[in-house]
């Protein structure tokens, strides 16, 4: 099953954002989960968290910010970092330009952050540039294992992340329910494979 696992160069420079998170020459990963929260599934992978104690980021979308105060609340509370991903989930290629941004605004509502990603990795340079001067950091991924595909397995998903994480990586996952199954079965096992291959888990700093 062939698939777009890491961003290439093109895409790069057509979507702006940051993919990779350099710091030094230490292998440090980046830990992030969108969609969120959702009471199915957030609070569990905050007790997986909490157990191997990592932290992690998690851009939340702002109508299931808006549902669960409290989950965001438990997030921030439990040293993990939030981000914005816009109020209903906005693909940004078929979004207004100021429509889009306000997306975005309405969700700030809710989820006290700087940090943002775009649903689906879209945000259009005009997108992109009046939210830089709103002073959002833009926040792509460098990872993704395509967890919400329920033709994955749970080892599908362990495996492409596996592969392909390296020094500076953003992985991306999702608190969602439809992404649960394949999540939460290897979130454990996925910690501590990083851990054993010498890499710190840190959250993203807006």
């Amino acid at each position: 099953m062939k698939s777009l696992y890491q961003p290439n160069w093109l895409i790069r420079f057509l979507i702006p954002g940051k993919y990779r998170l350099k710091i030094s020459d230490k292998p440090i990963v980046y830990l992030t989960f969108d969609d969120g929260p959702t009471t199915e599934c957030t609070e569990k992978i905050l007790e997986i968290l909490a157990t191997h104690d990592v932290k992690a980021t998690f851009f939340c979308v702002g109508e299931n910010a808006r549902k669960h105060p409290e989950l965001i609340k438990k997030i921030i509370e439990g040293g993990h970092n939030i981000g914005n991903h816009t109020m209903h989930h906005k693909n940004g290629f078929k979004t207004g330009i100021q429509k889009y941004v306000n997306e975005v605004l309405q969700a700030s509502e809710y989820i006290p952050s700087k940090l943002f990603r775009p649903p689906y990795g879209k945000c259009n340079i005009f997108q992109n540039l009046k939210l830089r001067n709103l002073g959002y950091k833009i926040i792509q991924w460098d990872v993704i294992a395509y967890d919400w595909d329920k033709k994955r397995t749970p080892h599908d998903v362990l495996s492409i992340i596996e592969k392909y994480v390296r020094n500076g990586s953003i992985i991306v996952l999702h608190d969602s329910v439809k992404a649960s199954d394949r999540t939460l079965p290897i979130l454990s096992t996925l910690i501590i494979s990083l851990k054993s291959r010498g890499f710190e888990i840190k959250t993203i700093i807006s």
